[in-house]
């Protein structure tokens, strides 16, 4: 009980409940719980178990609460219930499961856990999400976060986007330049990830190349390397200050 109620009180000892040790900025986040949440983290970084840890919060205190965690692809989405699974079964005296199967599960205090992949189509039916967490955003359509968005509307949810970079397109991308101040954001570049050593950050350098190590490493959100012109290019063309023909 007490353990209970200290996890209630402090969202981020649910990391310690099931045998993890938090970075500082994994364990901010988790207790704030923001409602709108950006975070552009490097690979390794933890960013996905972070998510994970908060689902897990979230059915457990603010049941019955449904759960949803939106992958790019099938694959991805396997992977992140499985990573859900691991750290439900770490926990102490979790309520017992009512369901399961692949993708998705149904606790005995009524919360629903369910991952899906990336598509429009496969997400619409669902309302009243507690909490929705977009894995990978960068790289998920934006006809997807149009649909996902109104499943808040009647719970007053929470809507977590974490990615690395994956060119400057797409909802993420918006979100993180010109999303305004409701989002919270999170930037965690590899140099602030205690687990991943110089030597093979160096490594990742020499192997990937400047401009997909700068994005997946350093967070910056650069052209595609297919693109005829950059963005800067191309934003160059453009102006405001239009003079009349006839003048």
């Amino acid at each position: 009980m007490a353990k209970d109620i200290a996890i209630g009180l402090d969202p981020a000892l649910i990391g310690e409940n099931v045998g993890l040790h938090l970075d500082d900025w994994q364990a901010q986040v988790i207790r704030e719980r923001p409602r709108r949440g950006l975070w552009c983290c490097s690979r390794q970084s933890g960013k996905t178990t972070t998510a994970l840890l908060t689902t897990l919060w979230t059915v457990l205190y603010e049941a019955p609460a449904l759960c949803l965690i939106v992958s790019p692809s099938l694959r991805q989405s396997g992977e992140a219930f499985r990573s859900f699974m691991r750290l439900y079964h770490q926990l102490d005296d979790a309520p017992a499961l009512r369901a399961e199967s692949a993708l998705r599960c149904e606790l005995e205090n009524n919360s629903r856990i369910v991952s899906l992949p990336g598509s429009e189509r496969t997400v619409r039916g669902f309302s009243a999400a507690r909490l929705i967490v977009c894995d990978e955003a960068a790289r998920i359509d934006d006809s997807l976060m149009a649909a996902l968005r109104p499943m808040l509307g009647t719970s007053d949810g929470s809507l977590v986007m974490l990615s690395t970079p994956a060119g400057r397109r797409g909802e993420f991308y918006r979100a993180w330049t010109e999303g305004g101040e409701d989002w919270q954001r999170v930037k965690v570049p590899a140099s602030q990830c205690p687990r991943l050593s110089k030597e093979f950050l160096a490594e990742e350098l020499r192997e990937l190349g400047p401009d997909t190590y700068r994005q997946e490493y350093e967070l910056e959100f650069v052209d595609d390397a297919e693109c005829m012109f950059t963005t800067e290019l191309i934003e160059r063309a453009f102006t405001s200050e239009v003079r009349a023909i006839w003048q």
